[in-house]
């Protein structure tokens, strides 16, 4: 399995139950209320953990219940947190949920999360040169997530860049990755494309960009130029917060397989993430995803 040094957010998920979402002004009686140990950071590196790999984390969390909760929660995951610091009078990021069937809707509000910045990355250098493969997201600042792509390609270590929250990458960024994993809005925000463009966008960046797709899997051009497609794996859906964060998180761990059978792993970790409730709940031991794929007929 692949070391993997995650780089993100650290968030409580508070999460509220509804049979629809609410119109403007309309007031909701919800069926149900739950908190869950999330943020796409701490989502990534819990996938990656109990899929077997060595994780360590660079994040911030405030000095509140909730970054102690979130903490610990990391530890319990085996997930090594020397490089998680804590924001003095910052409250801990969290995430508003809200759940309507199988479909969420998601206000985020970064608290600690938002003061991670360029000297943090810089202080944990050593993750970077301990690891085989470096990942992170948009839901910390910026400037940070472009330091941590300068101490990547310093160290020779792949970069792996999911693009969420949505948003206009700069070029110097783009350069510097070595994997982008967005879906199709996130592909043309990314690269301020229309949508509709994605496959041109793939052919011509081979191995480079890996779009999730949902129901349809994932897509990636291969070094000859092909198109390439890993199939979806279908289960009933009972919670889809934290699939694209499980579909990432077994990306890096099976980073060593090379991007065919990482993706496959990662489709497959996914699609048993939906089956459980919260965003951390549902995701797969290696036992349980081989397991699955045992029972889908398929080789590990």
């Amino acid at each position: 399995m692949s070391k993997v040094l995650v780089v993100g957010s650290i968030n409580m998920d508070l999460v509220a139950q509804v049979g629809h979402y609410p119109r403007l002004g309309e007031t909701l009686l919800g069926s149900g209320f739950t908190t869950h140990h999330g943020g796409k950071g701490a989502n990534q590196a819990v996938a990656a953990a109990r899929l077997g790999a060595q994780v360590s984390m660079i994040g911030r969390v405030g000095d509140d219940a909730f970054g102690q909760q979130l903490t610990a929660g990391l530890i319990a995951e085996g997930i090594d947190t020397r490089w998680i610091q804590t924001s003095t009078g910052i409250a801990s990021g969290i995430a508003m949920i809200t759940l309507a069937g199988s479909d969420n809707a998601i206000i985020v509000v970064p608290g600690a999360n938002a003061m991670l910045s360029p000297a943090d990355i810089l202080a944990a250098e050593a993750a970077f040169i301990d690891t085989d493969v470096v990942i992170a997201q948009l839901e910390t600042p910026l400037p940070t997530i472009c330091q941590v792509a300068e101490l990547a390609q310093r160290h020779g270590k792949p970069f792996v860049l999911n693009p969420a929250p949505a948003m206009t990458l700069p070029a110097e960024l783009l350069a510097q990755v070595s994997l982008l994993t967005p879906n199709e809005f996130e592909l043309g925000m990314a690269l301020q494309i229309p949508e509709s463009e994605w496959r041109s966008a793939l052919q011509q960046r081979p191995g480079k960009v890996l779009m999730t797709a949902g129901q349809d899997g994932a897509w990636y051009c291969d070094e000859n130029g092909q198109l390439q497609q890993q199939a979806s794996f279908k289960v009933e859906a009972l919670d889809t917060t934290g699939a694209g964060d499980t579909f990432n998180g077994a990306l890096a761990a099976f980073w060593d397989l090379g991007l065919a059978q990482a993706s496959r792993m990662a489709c497959a970790a996914a699609a048993l993430s939906v089956t459980k409730a919260g965003a951390q709940g549902g995701m797969p031991t290696q036992a349980q995803l081989l397991a699955f794929l045992s029972e889908q007929g398929e080789a590990a």
